[in-house]
């Protein structure tokens, strides 16, 4: 057995041994790391973290972090997203599926403003889950909308994950965000499409009595949607057209999440502690898990396994397709026991040389990743957002994994679609000014 091999089953049993201990996925990384580095080359694992350290966390990108999370986390203790369900709702009754739309484009647009696919979910399913249930919709269909749907949190930017997978990859943040709007506008156009379908097949699971709009009602309500839709183009559009880094972008984001609150008179002293305390907690963590995952990356390179698994899966000479299928399947299942984000900064040392061998664009690549945490959410035993919506709507585990299924077919469809056609995500940051 050749000596990168027998390291690579090593470190890949103590890292296993460790999660399941319980311990933190940082630490753990960080800790595999230094055993890779101390036991199986000569150099000092010690110097290689403290600088890993200070090159990664000491990082103008990285400050977009934090005040994405914290602008989530504004927006989490406001009333927007009971705004966004009333002023949606007199615009998709008249359409088949009637109100269940709303989860979709509520998830869609606050996840535009959260970043974080967990919070979305929770969110909307707050609002919209005793609303269906009061009108007797189907529930396996309102609650399966909502695991799909908040999924959206982690591809609509701005999105954490895509912070994380461009520090590390080392590809522009601002395209990353600009590469993530189509293929949700497509995963969220999917599953209205199957709403839709569902409600003309069978009118029975959105039962009527909803109220009447009139059309200067409708109009009326789009007051409620505008403000955070102006957020959202006011962030965005000042990174595509080059006015703003995603760090400069991120602080506007904050100043109006703040605004939005003052004018919804839901920010107070209590609600601004109760954000900072959130976005300094979840900061600590993902700062943590970035840096074991750069220290995880730097051991793999000295240890050359990256290198031997891209000429060992070069000898196996698959196509490019046959190498996404292999790699979707593998996080398909992993997915079954580790969250999204914790897969990707595993992985990603390995799986990004093997993917850019094959000559697939790492903003791509990035998407792609993006999607399968996705999926990571909806997998059970452990999909974060099937547990969520336990918690909020009182159902059985096993009922909500089967009400999620045909959305995670559907997102799987969207990851077909992109990878036969990757312009989709490519063509808005090949447009970008200034990047």
């Amino acid at each position: 057995m050749e000596p990168v091999v027998l390291h690579a089953l090593i470190l890949g049993g103590l890292f296993i041994l460790l999660l399941a201990g319980g311990l933190w996925i940082g630490v753990t990384l960080i800790a595999v790391a230094a055993a890779g580095i101390h036991f199986f080359t000569p150099i000092p694992a010690g110097k290689v973290l403290a600088t890993i350290a200070w090159n990664t966390l000491d990082s103008w990108p990285l400050s977009c972090l934090p005040l994405f999370i914290f602008m989530g986390e504004l927006l989490f203790r406001t009333r927007i997203s009971q705004q966004l369900f009333d002023g949606m709702a007199p615009w998709v009754q008249w359409l088949p599926g009637k109100l269940l739309h709303s989860n979709v484009l509520g998830c869609a647009l606050f996840a535009a403003i959260s970043g974080s696919s967990a919070a979305t979910c929770a969110t909307m399913a707050k609002v919209t889950l005793p609303e269906f249930h009061r009108l007797n919709y189907d529930r396996r269909l309102a609650i399966g909308s909502l695991a799909g749907s908040g999924t959206l949190g982690f591809l609509i930017p701005p999105s954490i994950i895509m912070v994380i997978y461009g520090i590390l990859a080392d590809v522009s943040i601002g395209k990353l965000f600009m590469a993530g709007i189509f293929p949700g506008v497509l995963a969220a156009g999917l599953y209205m499409g199957y709403i839709a379908l569902r409600g003309t097949l069978n009118p029975a699971i959105t039962p009527g009595g909803e109220k009447s709009y009139t059309w200067s009602e409708r109009f009326g309500n789009l007051s409620k949607v505008l403000p955070v839709a102006g957020l959202i183009l006011l962030v965005l559009g000042s990174i595509y057209t080059g006015w703003a880094t995603p760090t400069e972008a991120s602080a506007i984001g904050v100043l109006g999440a703040f605004i939005l609150g003052v004018f919804s008179k839901s920010i107070n002293l209590r609600t601004l502690g109760e954000s900072l305390l959130g976005a300094t907690k979840t900061t600590v963590m993902m700062g943590l898990i970035v840096l074991g995952a750069a220290y995880f990356s730097s051991a793999m390179g000295y240890l050359g396994i990256p290198r031997y698994l891209t000429l060992v899966v070069a000898g196996w000479q698959l196509s490019p397709y046959q190498l996404i299928i292999a790699l979707t399947a593998l996080y398909i299942f992993l997915g079954c026991f580790l969250d999204g984000g914790s897969i990707i900064v595993i992985t990603l040392p390995i799986c990004l040389p093997l993917v850019t061998e094959a000559g697939f664009s790492p903003i791509w690549f990035g998407i792609y990743l993006v999607v399968m945490a996705e999926l990571c959410q909806i997998t059970p035993p452990v999909g974060f957002n099937l547990f969520v919506l336990q918690q909020e709507s009182g159902q059985e585990i096993s009922f909500i994994v089967r009400a999620a299924a045909p959305f995670f077919v559907l997102l799987l469809l969207a990851l077909a679609v992109i990878t036969v056609f990757p312009q989709i995500a490519l063509w808005l940051p090949s447009q970008m000014i200034g990047q």
